[in-house]
């Protein structure tokens, strides 16, 4: 292995010790994609940042404890960070970066600059069973699943991290719309989505809308356009997934058909024990008519027509609580039941990969998982 290749790889293995991890596999895939990432010189500087957030002075003297050398730190950073390879938050004036994980982070700031060959790397590597145990061994998913905003009814007391209206309302940076990176792939692969032909759909908000004007993806939308996005998203049954943290950073709108988080749901057994989501669809046997709308809504496949009583019945191990049948529901059969144990996300991005890090599984748990999904096909 040559001193190139070995950088590659010794940046694998950092990123790979983080909250999500970044596996090594069979094929190679992960070290061709972190070439089209960092050059050989920025991998080096990337080895001196952390999963959480470090000051600009702070990776100075890192570098210079090591005796390496780098033509110009800060420029560096700020041309990764431009790149999508590496967040960067400001407090108070001062400069602060971290390593992204690859999904949620690394390949979502590709969104400019999809290639065919590039999107090759990224569908061998995902596809690889290293990469999918890790990243369903998190204890704690990096998203969740809120109500859209029709199904909700006054006396849910919903919270206002499970309510998109009130996080947009309540946002004090910018909110960036940018087009939905998983829609984007599939049409580039010949698959158009089957849900909206819109892909302006997904929004970021804090300091993530602030990378993004950083980094000229998306644009910059008033809080109203916002809301009519939100709107418009609602009515072609889109599937609400934010950041799983109070402080919201992103809000995806997300279809069955194109969806990487939800097709991996699909393929699940019992998808349910890996998402995050407060509430769960009900259905009154009573009212329903059998018209078989809301099993057509639904993103997930946790619906079906009873065949017995010609009514809607509900998969509880699949329904991740969207509010979409509901919303969709010609009798008003369908609604909405908040769990019993509501789940309190993280305080933010830094605070979710910390609860992530504390509960990281280590071989032996990504190996007791695997035998778990094979026993429950």
């Amino acid at each position: 292995m040559d001193a190139e290749e070995q950088t590659y790889r010794e940046l694998q293995q950092h990123l790979d010790e983080h909250p999500i991890g970044f596996p090594a596999t069979r094929s190679g895939a992960e070290t061709r994609i972190l070439k089209r990432f960092f050059s050989p010189e920025e991998a080096r500087l990337a080895m001196h940042l952390s999963y959480q957030p470090c000051s600009t002075e702070r990776i100075r003297e890192t570098v210079k404890e090591s005796g390496m050398a780098f033509s110009d730190v800060d420029a560096m950073l700020n041309g990764m960070m431009k790149n999508g390879v590496i967040g960067r938050i400001e407090r108070e004036g001062t400069h602060y970066f971290y390593n992204l994980p690859f999904v949620v982070g690394m390949f979502e700031g590709q969104l400019n600059r999809l290639t065919p060959e590039f999107l090759k790397e990224v569908e061998e590597y995902t596809s690889d069973k290293a990469f999918g145990l890790n990243f369903l061994s998190t204890k704690v998913p990096q998203m969740r699943t809120i109500p859209v905003g029709r199904s909700i009814t006054v006396d849910h007391h919903v919270t206002t991290y499970d309510h998109l209206t009130e996080i947009i309302n309540r946002t004090d940076g910018p909110i960036v719309i940018n087009e939905c990176l998983c829609r984007k792939v599939a049409a580039m692969k010949g698959n158009p989505c089957q849900k909206t032909s819109r892909l302006e759909t997904c929004m970021a908000l804090g300091d993530i809308a602030k990378n993004c004007v950083g980094a000229g993806m998306g644009r910059v939308i008033s809080r109203e356009e916002a809301l009519d996005i939100t709107r418009r998203n609602e009515a072609d049954g889109l599937v609400l997934q934010p950041s799983n943290t109070q402080e919201i950073e992103f809000v995806c709108a997300c279809c069955g058909c194109c969806c990487g988080m939800l097709r991996v749901h699909k393929m699940l057994p019992r998808p349910v024990d890996f998402w995050a989501t407060n509430y769960y669809a009900s259905v009154d046997t009573e009212t329903c008519t059998g018209c078989g709308l809301c099993v057509e809504r639904c993103q997930v496949n946790a619906l079906a027509i009873d065949e017995g009583h010609s009514v809607s019945s509900i998969n509880l191990a699949r329904c991740i609580g969207c509010g979409n049948c509901v919303s969709s529901c010609l009798s008003q059969a369908l609604s909405l039941v908040k769990k019993e144990k509501e789940v309190v996300p993280p305080l933010d991005t830094q605070d979710l990969y910390r609860v992530i890090m504390a509960n990281k599984k280590g071989k032996l748990g990504r190996i007791k998982l695997a035998a778990r999904l094979i026993l429950r096909k």
